[in-house]
C-alpha cells in the first residue's frame, strides 16, 4: 500500500469475511440490509456494493433521517427492523428498533438498552451472527446453509 505524498490522510479499513458472507446470505434470503454511518469512506461504499447491501448512507450527522428513509423504502415498521450498533450515536435508533443489537465491544450504555449482545466483536463477524440469529428465529437457517456453500 502506498501512502499519499500530498499531505492527505490514508485510510485503512479491515473487513471480516464472516460479515461479508452474512450480508450476502441476508440478500439471498430476502432480508434487506443497510449501512448508516457518520463517516464517508470509499472502502465502506465498495464493501456495501460487493455484499449486496440495499441501503447505504455515509456521512450522516444524524442517523435518524436515514433510518426513516430506509424504513420507508423497505416498506417496514420500526418493529420489523433489526438494528446493529456499537456506540452512543446508535442509541436513539436502537431504542426504536424491534430488535436492537449491540456488538460485543459496544459501549456499555448501548448494551444496556439492546435486546441482544453479540458474541463477536464489531467487524469480526457480528453482522454474520445477527443474520444467523434472524434466519434461525424465522426457521430458515437450514434453507440458507446451501446458499453459503460455494
Amino acid at each position: 500500500m502506498s501512502l499519499p505524498n500530498d499531505g492527505g490522510i490514508a485510510e485503512l479499513k479491515v473487513f471480516s469475511s464472516l460479515d461479508g458472507l452474512g450480508l450476502k446470505l441476508a440478500s439471498v434470503m430476502g432480508i434487506k440490509t443497510g449501512f448508516i454511518t457518520g463517516r464517508k469512506s470509499p472502502a465502506v461504499e465498495r464493501r456495501a456494493e460487493e455484499n449486496r447491501v440495499d441501503y447505504v448512507y455515509l456521512g450522516q450527522e444524524s442517523k435518524t433521517a436515514a433510518f426513516e428513509e430506509c424504513m420507508q423504502k423497505a416498506g417496514v415498521t420500526e418493529e420489523e427492523v433489526a438494528y446493529l450498533g456499537d456506540d452512543l450515536p446508535d442509541m436513539p435508533l436502537a431504542r426504536r428498533a424491534g430488535l436492537a443489537v449491540a456488538v460485543a465491544n459496544a459501549a456499555a450504555e448501548l448494551k444496556a438498552i439492546s435486546h441482544y449482545v453479540t458474541i463477536a466483536k464489531g467487524g469480526e463477524g457480528a453482522a454474520r451472527e445477527v443474520v444467523e440469529l434472524i434466519l434461525k428465529a424465522q426457521g430458515r437457517w437450514e434453507e440458507a446453509i446451501p446458499q453459503a456453500l460455494a
